[in-house]
């Protein structure tokens, strides 16, 4: 055990534990951000406020239940560290923590611990096989085991790949993403509280597709959960 322990050491020495916002040495009790960070992400704390920011993004447009985001997502902030990390760095067990840190909030809202079931925004296969898994699934997986509540990868199934969103107007946005969704089993969402799971909130326009796709499944209703809000 004792050499066990100084080869673990050692290997802290030569690629040290690093926090991905603040770049600090971790401990051994931290994972992938210190304490101190963890502390100091500007979270919403909109789980806690009905007619919140994000739940009026989609008023007008698809009927949900509640809507929150873990913190608030700005562009050069180095919390953006977490999640370019999240997504592009390989790093799916960040998402899996910072989850579980969500779902310990969520805890507080009577709302949103009363879900039947966590479906996190799927993929496209061709996107999946790419990047080797889904970023969505991991902050579910992580969320999940703090609410105690099973999550469905499978029921909500992405059938094209649209292209990107970027300086397409409202409308375009919503032609992009129209139909790029199905379900393979309705029959389990059936009379469920779903809580419908993404990265980060920017245009709504994905979420929205999602939740289209759901919501003509009997007695049915949609929640929706980011880690970060644009």
């Amino acid at each position: 055990m004792k050499k066990q322990n100084l080869f673990i050491d050692l290997l802290d020495l030569i690629y040290p534990n690093l926090c991905l916002v603040c770049g600090e040495n971790l401990l051994k009790s931290e994972q992938h951000l210190c304490l101190n960070c963890l502390h100091n992400i500007p979270k919403t704390n909109y789980h806690l406020l009905t007619d919140n920011p994000v739940e009026k993004r989609f008023w007008g447009k698809v009927p949900i239940y509640r809507a929150t985001a873990f913190f608030f997502f700005q562009k050069g902030s180095p919390f953006q560290k977490l999640l370019h990390s999240l997504k592009y760095k390989g790093n799916k067990e960040i998402g899996f923590v910072l989850g579980k840190y969500a779902g310990a909030d969520l805890l507080d809202s009577l709302d949103f611990a009363s879900v039947d079931l966590i479906i996190p925004v799927p993929l496209h296969p061709k996107k999946y096989k790419i990047r080797g898994y889904n970023q969505s699934e991991w902050i579910g997986k992580g969320l999940s085991e703090i609410l105690k509540v099973p999550q469905n990868t499978t029921a909500l199934c992405r059938i094209y790949e649209n292209v990107t969103q970027t300086k397409k107007s409202v409308f375009e946005r919503y032609e992009n993403t129209e139909g790029i969704f199905e379900l393979s089993d309705r029959e389990v969402l059936i009379g469920k509280h779903i809580l419908l799971v993404d990265d980060v909130l920017t245009t709504g326009s994905t979420v929205e597709a999602c939740i289209r796709t759901l919501i003509g499944t009997e007695n049915i209703k949609v929640s929706v959960f980011t880690l970060g809000v644009a």
